[in-house]
This record gives structure tokens, C-alpha cells and sequence, in this order.
């Protein structure tokens, strides 16, 4: 299925199950509730997958949609769908008819899998995708009558257990998935990823998280963000086994921990804030470590203490969807152990250096491109190139172009770099505030304020101001049971960093998050530019 040569192989992720079930063949390679499936039944699914596909004319270069939650059949599409060529467009679970319509009719989609759960969100713009072949009902229970096509053990019924009988992947570089960005700012960037990157990116993941046979994953990062971060590789390289799950509820999650003896998992900081929330979470008995990964904004104090308090280690990571999910990780420093508890949250939060195999990574003069002093002060643009740069945008060579700038991809954030050579995120450039001619980063204030024993979360964004222009805002979510003021919270700020950079006004409630725990601090802004705050 491969083609290779005596001194050269084709790289492909999908090649690891092949692997990974000769190697643990009746090893459990996937939990699902009570289901088990081994390393030799997760192939043979993946194989009926894959030729019921070819059965029904989908081959190499189609495109298959998946709006399926941490369930098997989107793990096993991970692999099914690739085999034949075929290029997987898993898609967020948590959108609007429109944009269904929208991805499927960009991406050219000839096959659509809908979990039941979402089949009347997608039902109502079928009729309006004529491109689309085949309608696959993924159930767990009864199917909806609303979706015309085979439910998905049925489907898989008609494909046979044996290897798919293709040419297979002759081009390394060809398509492997596309990964829709969230559109916050415009339509939806349709994200190419190759057989080759994801593969190289796939082993940087097995080497950052210490991923081995003995491992198991907890599926709480959802597969749909940039294909789990390839992890549905990674654990399968492995030999490791997937614990999945249809929704990150906190009590599932301990249950799950303990029962399956869980010693990774991958999570936005709002789900290991909901875990730190749960009320029974100081109880929880870990039988083993649990190697936690976050990305997202720095994870604050409360949630850093939070989670170790648990048991947890948490190693903070950074990147894009642009660049398979994490590009770089806080790697830890046996020294850190000697700081005291301030400084080394400081530490653990910045976002650190390359991936192993990313390795280019850069803050620079985005006018010059000339790399900003290792001062820990001057901020520059962060810029990345290396082999887990996606192919480009689909369909979309000018949005690719301006990305791929001066032999970098641009990342749109900005940043600083310090002494040990360690990065920092100062702020999305969207992000900056300008207060008179001083700027000011909405991220070093929640830096501060997160610092207030009574904060459990906080975001900073611009708001009009009659003297200055725009001027910082916070919104604060409080820890439970207690109250800090408008004031304190402002005082405190004052005391522990720059005067003129504290908030005029601090608001207290929940924070509007995306599907993958992202803050969404262009809604709190576009509010607040609206007439809505005060000056």
C-alpha cells in the first residue's frame, strides 16, 4: 500500500497501525465504554472502512467529511479514509447549518458521516451540497430518519477485514487531511496537511509527551481541532491504548482516569479548569501519573496548582492550526526545581522552544524579519517554518502567500524571547492595546491579575476611553465561594506590576469560550466597542 525503495520510504501515518497491530495484535488498542477492540480488530475495522469507501466510489483525492464526536469511527476514519488517498476534513461539532454547508461545499466533499447527535443541525443544507455522493448516519442508539443513507456498522459491513487493494500513497507530500480554522475573523481557512508532515509531527508528539506501549489516552482534546494534534497517530505509533469519550464532562473524565488507569490526555485550559472545579477532584486517587498537555493562552496559577494539587504534570504547549496544533513546549529545567512557587509558574507558563521535529521557530522585526535581542522585553512577531508547516490554504493561494511571507509562516502573534532562549506570547497583534502612544499586552495583565489569590480566570481586552484613546478591561471569573471587588482587583494590579497598565474597569462573569476552550476575546471587544462600555 506503501511504495518505497531500497533506501527510501514513503512517510505516512496511516503505515503505523500496520505496525502497531503485527506488533500488539491482541493488545486493547481502543475503549469505548464496554466496547474493547484490539490492535488486530481496530485494523480490520479500518480495513472495512476503507474498502466499503472504494465500494462506494470514493478513491484517492476525495474528500470525506466526519462531524463526529471522540467516538471509534472518527479514529477509525483517521486511518480508513487516508488508506485509499483519500483526504478527511473532520469537522468542529459545535456549528451552525450555515457553516456546515459552507466547509462540506469548500472542501468539495463526496462523503459526509454525521453522528447522530448532529444530524438535525446538518440536515436542513443537505439539499444544497449537490457534490455529495454518499451519507453515512453514524449511531449509537436508533438513526434519525431525517438522513437518507447506511448507518455506520452497516456501512462497515459491506467493505471486507483484508488490506484495501489500491496503489496506494506514491506521494508523501499528497493530502492527508484539511482542518478548518474557526473563522473568528472572515469564512473559515480550509488548512492542508500532508502525509509527510503529519507524519514527522506525529513522532514530535510521541517524543513530547513520552508516549509508550504502556500509555493510556484519554480523548478530552476534541480529534475534530487539528486532528487531535495528531495523537490518533501517536498513540497508535505507540502501541498505546485510546480511551474515547462523547463529552468532556468532569465527573466522566475522573471516572475514566481511574478506571482505565489513564496516564495521558490533552486538554484546552477550560477543561482542567472544569476538572479543577469538580467538587470531589481532591479526592480522586491517581494510580499513576497523568502527563497532562495544554495549549491555548497560559494556563493561569490556580489551574497550574489546581492540577498538580490532583497530580498531575502539566507541559505547556503552543502553536496553530496552521502547524498541526503544537509547534513548541515549555520543556522543564531540572533547576526549576529550586524556585519558589511564583517564579516557576512563571516559567511553566511561557511557551518554550521547538518541537524536535519542528525546530524553527522565531520572534523578529516583522519589517525587517532580523531576530529581537534575547531580552526578555523586545516584542517582535513569532514566526515559524520547518516540516509541521501546512501545505497551504485550500483553494486560497493569496491568504496562503501572505502567510508564507519572507520563508516564514507568520503567525499573527507577538512575542518575546528570553535569556535561556525560551518564547513568550505577549499578545495576538489584534490584541494590543494602545493607550495614548504606551502599548500595552492584554496578556501581561492577565498574567497579573490571574496572580490574585480569588481569581480563577481572567481576560483583558481594549475598551473606548475619552482621554487616551482605548484603555484595558478585564473580565474576571472568581473562584468559587468567593467575591473580590472592582477596586481590589484594580489595586492589585497597580501594586504588583505597571500603574498606568491596570484596568479602568473590571466586570465579573463566565468567559465566552470557542469549542476548544479558546477565550473569545474578540466578542468581549466588539461588545465593548459597540457603545456598551464606559469611559
Amino acid at each position: 500500500m506503501f511504495r518505497s525503495s531500497v533506501n527510501r520510504d514513503i512517510l505516512s501515518p496511516v503505515s503505523l497501525l500496520q505496525r502497531s497491530a503485527s506488533v500488539y495484535p491482541h493488545k486493547v488498542a481502543v475503549v469505548y465504554g464496554e466496547r474493547r477492540y484490539s490492535y488486530s480488530q481496530f485494523q480490520a475495522r479500518v480495513y472495512r472502512l476503507a474498502n466499503a469507501l472504494l465500494e462506494k466510489g470514493i478513491g484517492a483525492g476525495d474528500k470525506v467529511v466526519f462531524i463526529c464526536p471522540n467516538t471509534p469511527p472518527l479514529l477509525e476514519a483517521h486511518f480508513g479514509v487516508p488508506l485509499i488517498g483519500a483526504v478527511l476534513v473532520c469537522v468542529n461539532t459545535q456549528l451552525g447549518a450555515d457553516e456546515y454547508r459552507y466547509i462540506i461545499d469548500h472542501s468539495d466533499a463526496k462523503a459526509l458521516f454525521v453522528d447522530n447527535e448532529y444530524v438535525a443541525q446538518v440536515h436542513p443544507v443537505i439539499h444544497l451540497l449537490p457534490r455529495l455522493s454518499l451519507l453515512v448516519n453514524i449511531c449509537e442508539y436508533s438513526c434519525s430518519p431525517l438522513l437518507k443513507g447506511p448507518e455506520y456498522e452497516s456501512f462497515l459491513a459491506i467493505g471486507d477485514e483484508t488490506a484495501p487493494d489500491v496503489a496506494g500513497i506514491s506521494d508523501e507530500n499528497a493530502m492527508i487531511a484539511i482542518n478548518y480554522t474557526s473563522g473568528t475573523t472572515g469564512k473559515p481557512k480550509g488548512v492542508m496537511y500532508s502525509h509527510r508532515s503529519t507524519y514527522l509531527h506525529t513522532l514530535g508528539e510521541i517524543i513530547e509527551s513520552s508516549l509508550s506501549s504502556d500509555s493510556v489516552y484519554l480523548w478530552t482534546l476534541p480529534m475534530f481541532h487539528c486532528n487531535g494534534w495528531s495523537f490518533p497517530w501517536a498513540v497508535t505509533a505507540a502501541g498505546a491504548t485510546h480511551v474515547c469519550m462523547r463529552q468532556w464532562l468532569p465527573k466522566e473524565i475522573f471516572h475514566l482516569i481511574e478506571k482505565e488507569n489513564v496516564s495521558h490526555l490533552s486538554a484546552a485550559p477550560n477543561v482542567l479548569l472544569q476538572m479543577i472545579c469538580f467538587p470531589e477532584a481532591r479526592s480522586v486517587k491517581l494510580r499513576r501519573p497523568l502527563q497532562v498537555m495544554t495549549a491555548g493562552a497560559s494556563p493561569s496559577p490556580a489551574i497550574l496548582q489546581g492540577m498538580e494539587e490532583i497530580g498531575a504534570n502539566i507541559s505547556h504547549v503552543y502553536g496553530l492550526t496552521e502547524l498541526h496544533g503544537p509547534h513548541s513546549v515549555c520543556v522543564w529545567q531540572r533547576p526549576w526545581v529550586d524556585l519558589d512557587p511564583d517564579n516557576l509558574t512563571r516559567m511553566k507558563s511561557r511557551q518554550g522552544v521547538p518541537y524536535t521535529t519542528a525546530m524553527h521557530l522565531a520572534v523578529v522585526n516583522p519589517v525587517t524579519m532580523e531576530p529581537v535581542p534575547q531580552d526578555g522585553m523586545t516584542m517582535g512577531e513569532v514566526v515559524m517554518r520547518g516540516n509541521n508547516v501546512m501545505l497551504g490554504y485550500y483553494k486560497d493561494e493569496q491568504a496562503t502567500e501572505q502567510a508564507f511571507r519572507n520563508g516564514w509562516f507568520h503567525s499573527g502573534d507577538l512575542g518575546v524571547v528570553h535569556p535561556d532562549g525560551y518564547i513568550q506570547i505577549m499578545d495576538r497583534a489584534s490584541d494590543i492595546i494602545l493607550r495614548g502612544n504606551d502599548y500595552i499586552s492584554s496578556i501581561e495583565i492577565e498574567d497579573v491579575i490571574s496572580r490574585h489569590p480569588d481569581v480563577l480566570e481572567v481576560a483583558v481586552v481594549s475598551m473606548p476611553d475619552v482621554e487616551w484613546g482605548e484603555v484595558p478591561k478585564a473580565f474576571v471569573v472568581p473562584k468559587r465561594g468567593s467575591s473580590p471587588s472592582e477596586e481590589e482587583i484594580i489595586e492589585f494590579c497597580r501594586q504588583n506590576h505597571v500603574h498606568f497598565k491596570a484596568p479602568k474597569m473590571v466586570e465579573f462573569g463566565q468567559l465566552p469560550k470557542t469549542a476548544t476552550g479558546k477565550t473569545i476575546k474578540s466578542q468581549l471587544r466588539y461588545r465593548e466597542w459597540l457603545g456598551m462600555g464606559q469611559s
